[in-house]
C-alpha cells in the first residue's frame, strides 16, 4: 500500500492510497492510533471513490463513532482505466434496454460479472488497511447500495470479517444465493417507487438474507432519492454492531 498524500478537516484525516492498480482512500479520525472499527463503502454505478454520498457518510462514521472507513475505485470507475469489455456490456445493455428488455436482469448479470473481480480485491483492501497500526484487526462493517449493493452482498457473503451491513436499491436476481450466506445483522434499503430494481426483486432479495437480524427501509421516491435521515439510522446500526 502506497500513500499518495494526506489531508485533514473537522477532525478527519483523509489519506488517498493505491493499492497494486487500485486506487483508495481512508478516513480517520484526526490523531487516530490503536484499533478501531472499520467500514468498507461501496460507491454506486458510474461514481467513485469521493463521491458525495461517500464523503457524507465516511466523516460522519470517523468523526463521530471514531471509525476507520476506507473506499475504492471499482474497475472502470473514478481514478481506474475504462475497462474495453465492461464499457462493451454496457452500451449494449443500455442498447437492448432501449430496445424494450427489462433493465433489471441485464444490470444484475453485469454486477455479478464485475463482483468476481472485486470481491478478491476488496479482501485486499481489508487485509492491507488492517495492518496499519491507526486501523488495526477491529471489527468490519460494509455499506453500499445500488451497485455498492450489487457487488456488496457477494463480498459479506465470502468475508467473514465482516458484522453488520447496511445494503440496498438491489435485487435478487443475481444475489439470492449469495444472500442466503449471510447471517450478519442487515440493514436494508428499498426506494418504493424505483425506477431501476423492479420492487419485488428488491423485497425477494431482502427475504433471502438469512440473518437472524435484519430491518427494511422502505422509502417513497425513485432510485436517487434515499432521504437524508438514512445516515442517521447507518450511523446507530453500525455504532450498535460495531463500536
Amino acid at each position: 500500500m502506497r500513500f499518495r498524500s494526506e489531508t485533514s478537516s473537522d477532525g478527519v484525516c483523509e489519506q488517498l492510497f493505491t493499492l497494486g492498480e487500485i486506487p483508495g482512500v481512508l478516513w480517520t479520525p484526526v490523531g487516530a492510533t490503536g484499533t478501531r472499527p472499520l467500514i468498507l463503502m461501496g460507491h454506486g454505478g458510474g461514481h467513485h471513490k469521493k463521491a458525495p454520498g461517500i464523503l457524507a457518510h465516511a466523516h460522519r462514521f470517523a468523526a463521530e463513532c471514531g471509525f476507520a472507513v476506507v473506499a475504492v475505485d471499482v474497475p472502470g470507475h473514478g481514478d481506474r482505466p475504462k475497462n474495453e469489455e465492461y464499457d462493451r456490456i454496457a452500451t449494449e445493455n443500455q442498447a437492448r434496454a432501449a430496445a424494450g428488455e427489462e433493465l433489471a436482469p441485464l444490470i444484475a448479470g453485469f454486477q455479478a460479472l464485475v463482483a468476481r473481480r472485486t470481491v478478491p480485491e476488496w479482501q485486499a483492501v481489508l487485509d492491507a488497511v488492517q495492518r496499519l497500526a491507526h486501523v488495526g484487526a477491529g471489527p468490519v462493517g460494509y455499506w453500499g447500495i445500488s451497485l455498492g449493493c450489487g457487488l456488496g452482498v457477494p463480498f459479506v457473503a465470502a468475508e467473514p470479517r465482516v458484522r453488520a451491513a447496511v445494503l440496498g436499491l438491489g435485487g435478487a436476481l443475481a444475489s439470492a444465493e449469495d444472500a442466503a450466506r449471510i447471517t450478519v445483522p442487515v440493514e436494508f434499503l428499498i426506494q418504493w417507487d424505483d425506477e431501476r430494481v423492479p420492487r419485488a426483486a428488491s423485497l425477494a432479495l431482502f427475504d433471502a438474507f438469512a440473518s437472524a437480524e435484519k430491518t427494511l427501509h422502505a422509502n417513497p421516491g425513485r432510485h436517487g432519492e434515499v432521504p437524508a435521515f438514512e445516515l442517521d439510522s447507518a450511523q446507530r446500526f453500525f455504532a450498535r454492531h460495531l463500536g
